[in-house]
């Protein structure tokens, strides 16, 4: 954005994608390897300016995000510099790449080529199963980059005749963990069971991610890859299960914990999230709403980021084993029911519970999420540097379960006390929720963004923590606009698939995607997108970036004044 606020003209230049990221379109993948690497070597080195929090390469694009939580982080400073690094990068791929390449490695993976679809990609390729292996085995494969899960590979460099194969009609509900596919002119490695619509050719033991050993992911994006023939099974029908083995119950091991005896509708602990990641195709995930789950941790004395538990639609009945102080909040006061031992209790407010007392959240009344939080936070296994749950990619526990024993870690700062709230009349459920947005780096011409706010859209009932859908009640004639690059994703960003109905993204999408974006909601609006329930009407106002950096601030200071006393509270505190 320049010093005046206005957007970088679409196309051209390091672009704004949203108000907490940078876009910059490379002539190919190539390109966007030496630029990334670009940007390592300045943030290793100690030239990068505060902030930079990932770097996310795309198909011929390089997206880098920002961390708006840190208050030295300045947006425009960070442009600036990044337009640095691309003047001197240089603009295509003229650029010595024996002085800015990344450094690369190549990863062997033994192959058995057993997979159901084996046949099949033979006869797309119009050859036979041997030569589809001996093309495979001949062909030293790129990681252009990494995405859709943690540690998927997008390969290219395939023969023209494997690069030719399209997806299959149908995806499977789930593919092995290990299985060697094809498809739209890559090849994969799936490293976890995960749905997918590519053509499976066969499986390799070697596993490409680990969620507890960083680096998480075993190829970034420039390396290498090569299949090896490790012969044939028996028959194609012996392709192993893709079922996910149930998880044990969550135990604790210290004196303090809460076990669940009901877990709700959805309840999923959730902290701060996965950092500096998104490069190994893993989501940041974290709140959906991260204002509430911030305030709720502020006022038992825990960090901003500290594990709480994200309770949708209704929350959960926990029993606890030892003393606590909790506290319960919603978007507005009062938004959900709360009792212990079966008495009402306060939200808003710090809540002292005792050792075999049980509390029980009800139903939430106001938005869609509420947060519980307990002194000393949750300090349930940590999986990729973070405790959060992740629908996408399945990191983290996933939705509580009854049996669940969640250890708390030990109080950091005394509790505060309470929440000093606007006072007002209650949202009308009936009139739409006006998100703020800005232009997205596909959104500028074709009348896209117009049709985004003249319509008055519902929530689908499909929504999850991975992308809010949206309907046109109206029935109207999308507009969509034409494909585009896979290229790196921002939570908040509008996409439109091509059957015109328009998908934001939320905490647990994939890094990287190929549909267009056409806006993206400002950050400071980020809370209440997370609070929209399926049927909410929602509609879109476009601003400008200081528009968007000044609410985004503005928002900030407003958390900071709410939390006030210290527990026990006294009336006038």
């Amino acid at each position: 954005m320049s010093r005046a606020g206005g957007p970088t003209p679409a196309g051209t230049g390091v672009r704004p994608f949203g108000d907490g990221a940078f876009l910059y379109e490379t002539t190919d993948v190539h390109a966007a390897h030496r630029l990334a690497e670009a940007v390592h070597r300045h943030r290793r080195s100690g030239r990068a300016p505060t902030g930079i929090e990932d770097v996310v390469v795309g198909l011929a694009s390089v997206v880098v995000l920002l961390d708006l939580d840190d208050q030295g982080t300045d947006p425009e400073r960070c442009q600036e510099w990044l337009s640095e690094v691309v003047a001197g990068q240089g603009t295509g791929a003229n650029v010595d790449e024996s002085q800015t390449g990344p450094t690369t490695r190549t990863l062997v993976l033994p192959t058995t080529f057993d997979g159901p679809d084996l046949d099949a990609v033979a006869d797309a390729a119009r050859c036979t199963t041997d030569r589809v292996v001996a093309l495979l085995t001949s062909t030293e494969l790129t990681v252009a980059f990494v995405g859709f899960a943690p540690g998927f590979p997008y390969l290219t460099g395939l023969p023209a005749e494997l690069a030719a194969v399209e997806r299959r009609p149908t995806p499977r509900s789930t593919v092995p963990a290990g299985s060697v596919a094809v498809a739209g002119g890559f090849a994969s490695v799936y490293p976890r069971p995960t749905p997918g619509g590519w053509h499976l050719v066969g499986h390799t033991a070697t596993e490409l991610f680990d969620p507890v050993s960083p680096p998480y992911a075993r190829v970034l994006p420039g390396d290498r890859v090569r299949f090896a023939d490790a012969g044939r099974a028996a028959a194609p029908s012996r392709h192993r299960s893709g079922a996910v083995p149930e998880r044990p119950p969550l135990a604790a091991h210290g004196a303090r914990f809460v076990e669940v005896l009901e877990p709700g509708l959805l309840s999923l602990v959730e902290d701060g999230g996965r950092r500096s990641l998104a490069a190994q195709g893993i989501p940041r995930s974290g709140p959906c709403d991260p204002d509430t789950m911030r305030l709720a941790n502020r006022l038992v004395g825990n960090r901003d980021r500290a594990a709480a538990i994200e309770c949708t639609a209704s929350g959960p009945t926990l029993r606890c084993t030892g003393d606590f102080h909790l506290a319960v909040v919603g978007s507005v006061a009062d938004a959900v029911d709360v009792r212990v031992d079966g008495r009402p209790v306060g939200t808003d407010a710090v809540v002292p519970v005792r050792d075999g007392q049980t509390v029980a959240v009800g139903r939430v009344r106001v938005g869609l999420r509420v947060y519980l939080s307990v002194a000393g936070g949750f300090a349930t296994p940590v999986t990729a540097g973070s405790r959060a749950a992740d629908l996408l990619s399945g990191l983290g526990p996933g939705p509580l379960a009854a049996g669940d024993r969640l250890e708390c870690g030990p109080p950091t700062a005394p509790p505060r006390g309470l929440l000093s709230r606007p006072t007002g009349a209650l949202p009308d459920r009936g009139a739409p929720t006006i998100l703020r947005i800005v232009p997205g780096p596909h959104g500028a011409g074709g009348g896209a963004l117009q049709w985004l706010t003249a319509t008055t859209w519902r929530v689908g009932g499909d929504s999850n923590r991975i992308g809010l859908r949206l309907a046109d009640p109206s029935g109207r004639d999308p507009v969509t606009p034409g494909p585009v690059p896979s290229t790196g994703m921002v939570t908040g960003a509008v996409q439109v698939p091509p059957g015109g109905e328009p998908i934001i993204l939320m905490p647990d999408h994939a890094t990287v995607g190929g549909y267009p974006v056409v806006a993206c909601v400002i950050t400071a609006d980020l809370p209440v997108l997370g609070q929209l329930a399926p049927g909410d009407p929602v509609g879109f106002a476009v601003v400008g970036h200081q528009t968007a950096g000044k609410a985004r601030r503005s928002a900030s200071e407003a958390l900071g004044r709410q939390v006030t006393g210290w527990y026990p509270t006294r009336a006038g505190t």
